[in-house]
């Protein structure tokens, strides 16, 4: 049942990606290909201050990332064991990190850009690791939408025998577009 679900989901990505307004991040500089998939996003939650006092209120231009989870998971199905899964996760995040800046850099609307945001249930160390503040989300039906989800994709993930009893809440992730462009610079 698991595989079968893996393979409908892998078959029937490509049409929800043509569904939504996510564009895949090219580099150009070799054959790696970036696992963000973003878009331009209007931010609509409540106001946030990050670390380095940038400030995020509504309205405001961000770049949204999501994880191609579907990829990940595919890559991710001969290696044995959640603590190597989660390393090639992490590693695979972060040489994507580059492009994603080279992106936000490159990008028409750049001087508008505040920042990125994402959603996640990863560990919340590694994510702060990676550069990013993670935020906890607000709105209880939006949270819990989030956390089904994630639930969802957790269990395609993980192998059923997994011992993955913990539950992770839902979190924004944010990173500013400087301390992006500073971490990552041409």
């Amino acid at each position: 049942m698991r595989r079968n679900l893996i393979q409908f989901w892998t078959y029937s990505d490509p049409i929800y990606f043509q569904c939504t307004r996510l564009s895949y991040i090219k580099d150009n500089s070799n054959d790696f290909q970036n696992v963000f998939r973003v878009r331009l996003t209007s931010y609509q939650g409540r106001d946030i201050t990050l670390a380095d006092g940038t400030s995020i209120t509504r309205n405001d231009t961000l770049i949204k990332i999501h994880l191609h989870n579907i990829r990940l998971i595919n890559e991710t199905s001969a290696i044995q064991g959640e603590i190597r899964k989660a390393r090639h996760v992490y590693q695979t995040v972060q040489a994507s990190l580059p492009g994603l800046a080279a992106y936000v850099r490159d990008h028409v609307k750049q001087e508008q850009i505040k920042g990125i945001i994402g959603i996640t249930v990863l560990n919340h160390k590694i994510c702060r690791r990676l550069g990013f503040e993670t935020h906890s989300i607000s709105n209880p039906a939006y949270k819990l939408f989030k956390h089904v989800i994630f639930s969802t994709i957790n269990k395609l993930a993980t192998n059923t025998s997994s011992l993955h009893k913990t539950k992770q809440d839902p979190m924004y992730l944010f990173m500013s577009k400087q301390k992006l462009l500073s971490a990552y610079k041409e």
